[in-house]
């Protein structure tokens, strides 16, 4: 037996995922990926600090260990966005827009620029290079507004209450969730639409998709209004969930 249950994503802030960047405005596309909401409901643990490594494989295959597995959430209508422009610069006395950083003096130290590259020196003769930083420095960036709302599905083996805040995207936004089991019988499709986003690597290979709008976001595209055969969860005349859905990270 499994619990399928509809949750219902409130907004209460402006959120930011970078879902396209082009030269110096970077884009949140209007969804919320599944991987974000795994992390976003506690079901992950990001550790607090990191190397760079990526641990999807680690973290979502332990959540397929334990049977549960969450949908990407879809707009319940129309997006709506707040275009912002930001300013990265220091609120230094002193500094220098270099290629890809920025160079502030440190106290005590003072800067010097050989070339292109720029260097800190000390009273101590230490000289040590500035190096670069993979962050912009000014641009304007999308946010998905306030009140917007989206749905996505929980499936699990066990029972589950998701909490009903949670923190979503680059600048932990706030945002609300309400959840509320919902009830289906087991059939088998045929060429069932099905309107909401998917994760095209969930699925099992059971499930045969036949036709879909590709929706390109990191870190995995996505899929909407997938046309797909096989065993699915009705929960009612228009909502069907293909079965056997789970993360596919365990390659």
């Amino acid at each position: 037996m499994v619990y399928i249950y509809q949750c219902h994503l409130t907004l209460l802030e402006p959120t930011f995922f970078s879902s396209q960047e082009i030269s110096n405005y970077f884009q949140t596309a209007p969804l919320v990926g599944n991987y974000a909401l795994a992390y976003a409901l506690g079901l992950c643990q990001t550790p607090y600090f990191n190397d760079g490594s990526i641990l999807y494989q680690e973290h979502l295959a332990a959540l397929n260990e334990q049977g549960i597995y969450i949908t990407p959430a879809t707009l319940t209508g129309p997006a709506r966005f707040l275009l912002a422009q930001f300013n990265a610069q220091p609120d230094a006395y002193w500094y220098a827009m270099a290629n890809n950083t920025i160079v502030t003096r440190p106290d005590g130290a003072w800067t010097e620029k050989q070339g292109s590259a720029w260097y800190v020196k000390t009273n101590t003769g230490e000289k040590k290079k500035v190096g670069l930083e993979n962050r912009p420095q000014h641009g304007r960036i999308r946010f998905l507004a306030i009140d917007n709302e989206a749905i996505f599905y929980v499936i699990s083996h066990q029972p589950y209450q998701p909490p009903s805040y949670i923190r979503l995207g680059k600048f932990m936004s706030k945002a609300r969730v309400t959840a509320t089991a919902a009830t289906y019988t087991e059939v088998e499709a045929q060429a069932i639409t099905v309107p909401f986003l998917l994760n095209p690597a969930d699925l099992s290979p059971e499930t045969t998709l036949l036709t879909f709008d590709l929706v390109n976001v990191p870190p995995t595209p996505l899929v909407k209004n997938g046309v797909v055969n096989g065993r699915c969860y009705r929960l009612n005349t228009t909502t069907h969930l293909p079965v056997g859905m789970r993360f596919g990270v365990d390659l």
